[in-house]
């Protein structure tokens, strides 16, 4: 009969001492590389700048990626009475797919003053694209576009309070594919 070499407690405690060992590497590959990505996420806030004080900017995501008619989102914002001497340009930021089919969109927009029940209407053909390609600025398939809304360039907020905007696509196609977000820019004029 041959002696056993290995009892049952020295096996387990080598199995042990394995799992152990093989967990502690694991672990350090996953520290190196969250370490990595906080050190990437630290860089990335770094760079990004707060949007100046003369600027508002707010964006709606669109449910889906397809702007139904039905969905009007709103955009509140608030005029200081400092600020009612000034005069702003005002612009569309719209978000699409390159997959989106057309080289403009419709925009119906409702402005409503501090205090009014009813707003302001104006339509708005926003383009997008000419003979050589989208306008905006893109980054892969993702274009961005800022659209100053000429009818509403130099704009005076005359009341401090909150104005509201709404937005509604007037398409015919609806719900409108490859929308991906939508909002208004406000930025005051020099």
């Amino acid at each position: 009969m041959k002696p056993k070499l290995f009892s049952p407690l020295v096996a387990c405690s080598l199995k042990l001492e394995a799992f152990l060992a093989a967990r502690s590497s694991l672990l350090k590959a996953r520290s190196s590389k969250l370490m990595a990505l906080l050190a990437a996420c630290s860089l990335q806030l770094a760079a990004c700048t707060p949007l100046p004080s003369d600027v508002f900017e707010k964006n709606v995501t669109i449910p889906g990626q397809a702007w139904a008619s039905s969905f009007k989102p709103r955009i509140d914002f608030t005029i200081q009475a400092k600020d009612t001497a000034d005069r702003y340009n005002v612009y569309v930021v719209l978000r699409h797919s390159d997959a989106y089919q057309y080289n403009n969109i419709w925009i119906q927009g409702i402005i409503r003053k501090p205090g009014d029940t009813v707003g302001k209407s104006l339509r708005a053909d926003l383009p997008l694209a000419d003979n050589n390609g989208w306008k905006g600025s893109g980054m892969d398939d993702i274009y961005e576009h800022r659209i100053l809304v000429r009818d509403l360039a130099l704009t005076g907020f005359s009341k401090p309070g909150t104005y509201s905007f709404t937005l509604q696509q007037i398409m015919r196609d609806d719900p409108l594919p490859h929308v991906l977000n939508v909002g208004v820019r406000l930025e005051k004029v020099q």
